[in-house]
């Protein structure tokens, strides 16, 4: 006489379940890549600021906020070099009426 059972399933083991033991798939909390594509804008500083938004998939939620603040910064950097750059023209005050 034998002690194994052929054709049937063993039912899970409720302690294994609870010593995680079993694989449950991937954690849905856990970090995972957005895979959302950036478009190259042609400029190598802009683009390579957008690049930086990659990094947040690969964190915790704690840890976006410094990338979002890290990307907005570069960005801003760049506006405003835009202004600074040599040649470039005046800003154009408001037109103020006089009557």
């Amino acid at each position: 006489m034998s002690d194994s059972v052929t054709g049937t399933e063993m039912p899970p083991d409720p302690a294994a379940e609870a010593d995680g033991l079993r694989d449950s798939g991937p954690d849905p909390a856990a970090p995972a890549p957005l895979d959302v594509p950036r478009t190259p804008t042609g400029d190598a500083g802009v683009d390579a600021v957008l690049e930086r938004l990659g990094d947040a998939g690969h964190l915790g939620t704690d840890g976006h906020v410094a990338v979002y603040e890290d990307v907005h910064r570069g960005l801003r950097d760049a506006l405003t070099a835009l202004d600074a750059r040599p040649g470039s023209a005046a800003p154009v005050p408001p037109y103020r009426h006089r009557s």
